[in-house]
């Protein structure tokens, strides 16, 4: 499923929500400094947003074709999963990750962050969790039910929790044991979709990307008339909800068991 979103990379960039502002300034005045390393940085959603913010960002993603299109957006990025990455001694201000920390191990995640923060570094990794109108919801769950009654939940929906990777990401912060205690940021959003725009983002989904071509249109077809059916338009409610914590003043490379 990783290896999903990079299929249309183009798609991806275009149709993926961005974060709120607030969030992205809250993460940078936390930081020491404006030297960030973004995570899975994908197209370059988040770091574009850090860049406007006054970053100097480096963008870390393991699918090649994410990263070229990155590149020609005029970001810094090299190829590698996050835990083989190798810094060459370079320190950073703040680690970033939207939407991506849950792909990486937590604690081999957490401790390769402390290796690259400086002392009073800030981790920040993030998630867009959206809640659709209650109506909507419940029609987007008719017509994955109907098409795919044994696969994961809903399509779109709120029902796919990001308690797990928030609670995982906590955890592996802790066992790190060079951070403070992780805290956890909420910032409430929206967005409103045309049709048009609610389907071109739907197929980016790790689950829909992999669906077969017959399945896809069946799933893109109900979801467009269950938005026509509401006006052809709909306010999406989003929370982008962030794990967060500060690196202490103690050596790199300490990792409790």
């Amino acid at each position: 499923m990783a290896e999903s979103f990079g299929t249309d990379p183009e798609r991806y960039d275009r149709s993926r929500p961005s974060y709120p502002e607030a969030m992205v300034e809250a993460i940078v005045a936390a930081g020491p400094g404006p030297r960030v390393v973004d995570v899975g940085t994908g197209t370059g959603i988040a770091a574009r947003q850090f860049q406007a913010a006054g970053c100097q960002v480096l963008g870390v993603e393991v699918d090649p074709r994410m990263a070229a299109f990155a590149r020609r957006r005029g970001l810094d990025v090299e190829v590698a999963g996050f835990e083989d990455w190798e810094p060459a001694g370079r320190v950073f201000d703040a680690v970033v990750s939207g939407q991506t920390w849950h792909w990486v191990d937590p604690v081999a995640g957490a401790a390769k962050a402390a290796r690259v923060l400086r002392p009073g570094g800030r981790l920040a990794v993030f998630w867009n969790v959206a809640e659709p109108p209650s109506d909507l919801a419940e029609a987007f769950a008719d017509v994955h039910r109907r098409v795919l009654p044994v696969s994961p939940p809903a399509l779109g929906s709120a029902a796919v929790g990001y308690s797990p990777f928030t609670a995982k990401a906590i955890d592996g912060i802790r066992q790190a044991g060079v951070f403070g205690e992780p805290e956890e940021w909420r910032f409430d959003w929206a967005r409103t979709y045309t049709r048009d725009e609610w389907l071109d983002q739907l197929p980016t989904s790790g689950v829909a990307a992999r669906l077969p071509a017959a399945e896809l249109d069946e799933v893109l077809a109900g979801t467009g008339a269950a938005v026509d059916a509401v006006g052809g338009h709909f306010v999406m409610r989003y929370t982008a909800v962030v794990v967060t914590a500060r690196r202490d003043q103690q050596p790199h490379g300490v990792v409790r068991r």
